[in-house]
């Protein structure tokens, strides 16, 4: 054998031995993420299928016996008087929420993004009520707005005038639900648009004030258009979190008077446990979880063709 095999036929070696290497480093880093693909499986993809199994059933809840009734529990889903109010104040809730929380976190994200004292401790105590519980924070809420000994009322007596049912008319527990879950993750959208704002590079300010652009037109011709893909993000976070609202309002109306105040989550909760129907509670959820992947699509394709088309 030459020398010049001995060398051809230790690089094919080499080679041999680096794919083989190559190849366990990959089976290795499959291996990492096979626990979160677990469980994942188990605590999210098993209990969808499971819901969308149930949804076809008549089961109550609580029975061993249950039976297959097909489609009816989505054909009573559309007759269904109580649902379609229900879902009116789910979308109230969502979209009133994500509004709110947008034009208060992005105002506080620019105040808060100026070099100002106590700027830090100012961040964090509005991004604290993220980490409370809503159960927590209705509860807090229910002691400022509840009818008698509340708070509010209490100061409104003490100023000269009548007391008022804050949590007891459909107008005005919607509208309490809507401020508490808006103040209590208005610290979210205020974090991402922070994080947008630090990410704009200050020559594009700088040049647009050397063309002669004010503070307004430098906000809406240069920050604004950067900080889209914050919004997006801010947007589809909240709208998501507001269309699912459970905790708050059972907290503070329990979704009365009546279902009056009631979102889709705690129709849920009622038509399971309290009415005993598993089967149309879970198509409820079902058709729930498809409206919000639907409008989730739909605001994430929006936000991205607008942002596009800016740049």
């Amino acid at each position: 054998m030459t020398v010049r095999a001995v060398e051809q036929q230790t690089a094919l070696g080499s080679r041999r031995t680096h794919r083989r290497a190559s190849r366990f480093r990959g089976a290795s880093i499959n291996l990492l993420y096979l626990p979160a693909l677990v469980l994942f499986a188990v605590f999210t993809v098993y209990p969808l299928i499971s819901g969308v199994a149930l949804s076809f059933t008549d089961w109550d809840g609580y029975s061993p016996q249950r039976a297959w009734v097909a489609a009816e529990n989505y054909v009573r889903l559309l007759t269904d008087d109580t649902f379609r109010s229900v879902l009116g104040n789910t979308f109230i809730y969502g979209i009133g929420s994500t509004a709110i929380q947008q034009v208060i976190g992005l105002g506080l994200a620019l105040a808060l993004d100026r070099r100002l004292r106590g700027r830090n401790v100012a961040r964090a105590i509005i991004y604290l009520p993220v980490l409370v519980s809503p159960i927590v924070m209705g509860t807090f809420y229910y002691l400022l707005f509840q009818y008698d000994n509340g708070a509010l009322n209490d100061l409104v007596v003490a100023l000269g005038g009548q007391r008022q049912a804050w949590l007891s008319t459909a107008a005005g527990g919607i509208t309490t639900i809507v401020l508490v879950n808006s103040v209590q993750f208005v610290g979210t959208s205020m974090i991402i648009y922070l994080a947008g704002l630090q990410a704009i590079a200050p020559e594009y300010t700088e040049a647009a004030m050397l063309d002669g652009a004010n503070a307004w037109q430098r906000f809406w011709s240069v920050t604004l258009p950067l900080l889209q893909p914050a919004f997006a993000t801010s947007v589809i976070l909240n709208l998501i979190g507001g269309l699912k609202l459970f905790d708050v309002i059972q907290v503070l109306t329990g979704g009365g008077p009546g279902t009056s105040t009631s979102s889709v989550s705690t129709l849920i909760g009622t038509t399971y446990f309290a009415n005993q129907a598993a089967g149309y509670s879970a198509a409820m959820g079902v058709a729930l979880f498809a409206i919000i992947a639907v409008l989730t699509v739909i605001a994430n394709a929006a936000l991205n063709r607008r942002r596009l088309e800016q740049q």
